[in-house]
């Protein structure tokens, strides 16, 4: 199945796309924080950290079985304006689901000493003055979004995140709680593309920092509108030039993109699912699909899950239907 174009609607269609964009935003970020049961140092940053909730008795959960380990990577296109207590409602809705999960934080952008911008929780345009310009005719300038994402420390951060994992989980929640061979990696938007690069790291050449000579011992990913593919990204603007910032800037793409691309990564010869709705307006359906179709080139076919008339903050919010669906795939893989 294609997702739907929105570039081919109609203005009203477009705009009554908007509002309800604006609901299911409202709706995601109206949940109220939900505190770790623990939480862990895998380095010495102040970002190297992971949250952890302990299993609930859930659906399919058999008693008396350490459970799986989720693996959750939160979005916010890789910018500092966003951490992982957003996703803190999804990580605590999992749990209660059955799931043991780890929540995982990273060093994004900008980078110390440079200029930093506006903290719009929802990344999206950039703040507009609260005051009137003294010329109502020519508005002021839209003020730029800081950097996203550090290179390398990004990606120093998920590799040694997952690599710390298995012993950190057991430590956190006990071995009678977690069972670490049994494992999905999950993330949102940026975070989707965090969790698809770590199923890949051995499949980095072997001078990569991160390269593993192993696959990583994992169930599989389940990928949340992640932004997969970086050359259609780059092209549709996703996230205001997100990728192009997280790889150090243009002059650096051809080198750095092998790298961090998960659709240049392929095939992994591990399971993996992307969840998308289909009127998402912040991470293109156009990027899963072309990531889809370069695994299908690759020899490797991907489950796709479009989720009709769903935007992109669904997939994270506990209240909806789509976030019951992401559920449901993680389970496909973690039991």
């Amino acid at each position: 199945m294609s997702a739907a174009d929105p570039s081919t609607s109609p203005p009203a269609a477009d705009a009554a796309q908007g509002r309800r964009a604006a609901a299911e935003e409202a709706s995601a970020f109206g949940h109220a924080p939900v505190p770790p049961d623990a939480t862990a140092s895998y380095g010495d940053h102040p970002d190297q950290l992971i949250d952890f909730y302990r299993p609930a008795p859930g659906p399919g959960a058999p008693a008396g079985r350490p459970a799986p380990l989720v693996v959750l990577f939160h979005g916010g296109a890789w910018r500092a304006a966003h951490d992982r207590t957003h996703v803190s409602p999804l990580a605590a809705h999992l749990a209660a689901h059955g799931y043991a999960v780890a929540s995982v934080e990273y060093r994004r952008g900008p980078a110390p000493g440079t200029a930093d911008g506006p903290r719009d929780p929802r990344d999206r345009l950039p703040q507009q003055p609260s005051e009137p310009a003294d010329d109502a005719a020519a508005p002021a300038p839209a003020e730029p979004l800081p950097p996203a994402g550090r290179w390398p420390e990004t990606f120093d951060d998920v590799a040694a995140a997952v690599d710390a994992l298995p012993a950190l989980a057991v430590t956190a929640l006990g071995a009678e709680a977690v069972d670490p061979r049994r494992t999905v990696l999950t993330g949102h938007s940026a975070g989707g593309h965090l969790a698809l690069w770590a199923a890949a790291r051995h499949v980095l050449s072997p001078e990569s920092p991160w390269h593993r000579a192993t696959p990583s011992p994992v169930r599989g990913v389940v990928a949340l509108a992640p932004i997969a593919d970086f050359t259609s990204a780059i092209r549709l603007g996703v996230c205001s030039g997100a990728v192009v910032d997280l790889l150090g800037g243009a002059d650096e793409l051809t080198a750095r993109l092998p790298d961090a691309d998960p659709a240049a990564l392929l095939p992994t010869g591990i399971a993996t699912t992307i969840v998308h709705g289909t009127t998402d307006n912040v991470v293109s359906p156009q990027v899963s699909e072309a990531f889809a179709r370069a695994s299908a080139v690759a020899g490797e076919e991907v489950v796709a899950a479009w989720l009709p008339g769903t935007g992109h903050f669904p997939l994270i919010d506990p209240s909806t239907a789509a976030c019951a669906a992401v559920a449901d795939e993680i389970a496909q893989l973690a039991w």
